[in-house]
């Protein structure tokens, strides 16, 4: 891993700006080669509010490259208003010129162990691999029990290390079947981005960036091998840290 690196803002909204130049850069670097892609793995809750207003705001995005999944998916239907890639087709998707057939998503008709048997088969396809596949960026988001993707504190998926994507069909937060990428898939690409929010996040944020008593939560666990990774925060959920973070000025580059 080539270093943690914690960025505090004064409001969403400028974290939201350089969030989503963050990924426009990592998208022209990923583009430079011809007959390349960029990979992108979404996450739901503020993730999808805030890239559905920032990434059409860049407005000579092109997104005809990019191959979106998602790195957890509730198992329910497209119109379900929890379904993350319903969210995102109706706020996102329908603004940038990405593909339809360049964004994978779960098939939710199926029970929820063949859902993500499907998911990992249609992300080896699209990697062209049967080992890991490596994402150029993923974006994470953080529950307030220290969650991340649908990897919940003190359960078995912690310790999965054969499969890419997995089925969890007892979530402590409903709905309670779901598909996730596992730890191993995440800590495999090459860019992973945590957004989180809000004072309610302050004492978890401090507890897994700095540690402190009982086990290690899902989203310390977070640790890409040979990737970037960013915590990208505003000021109440970084309240309580005591370690070193970065402070960027106004319309300055990650």
């Amino acid at each position: 891993m080539s270093g943690r690196r914690v960025v505090v803002f004064p409001s969403v909204a400028e974290l939201g700006s350089s969030l989503a130049q963050l990924v426009s850069s990592r998208a022209e670097e990923a583009l430079s080669s011809v007959g390349s892609s960029f990979s992108l793995g979404l996450s739901g809750g503020s993730l999808v509010s805030i890239l559905s207003k920032e990434l059409p705001a860049l407005g000579n995005l092109d997104c005809s490259r990019w191959l979106i999944g998602f790195c957890d998916e509730r198992l329910v239907p497209f119109s379900d208003p929890e379904s993350t890639y319903g969210l995102y087709k109706n706020q996102l998707f329908e603004k940038i010129n990405i593909p339809e057939d360049r964004i994978l998503a779960i098939d939710p008709s199926l029970p929820v162990q063949e859902c993500a048997d499907d998911y990992a088969g249609k992300l080896g396809k699209a990697f062209s691999t049967e080992q890991i596949p490596v994402f150029d960026m993923l974006l994470l988001g953080m529950g307030p029990d220290g969650h991340t993707c649908s990897l919940f504190p003190d359960h078995p998926l912690l310790q999965e290390g054969q499969r890419t994507v997995a089925p969890i069909s007892d979530s402590p937060k409903p709905p309670p079947q779901r598909v996730t990428m596992t730890l191993p898939t995440v800590n495999a690409a090459r860019c992973v981005v945590f957004v989180s929010t809000g004072g309610s996040k302050a004492p978890v944020l401090k507890q897994v960036l700095e540690g402190g008593e009982g086990p290690t939560l899902p989203a310390a666990l977070v640790a890409p091998g040979k990737g970037e990774l960013f915590w990208l925060v505003d000021e109440p959920a970084a309240a309580s840290l005591t370690s070193q973070v970065e402070r960027p000025g106004p319309g300055a580059k990650l």
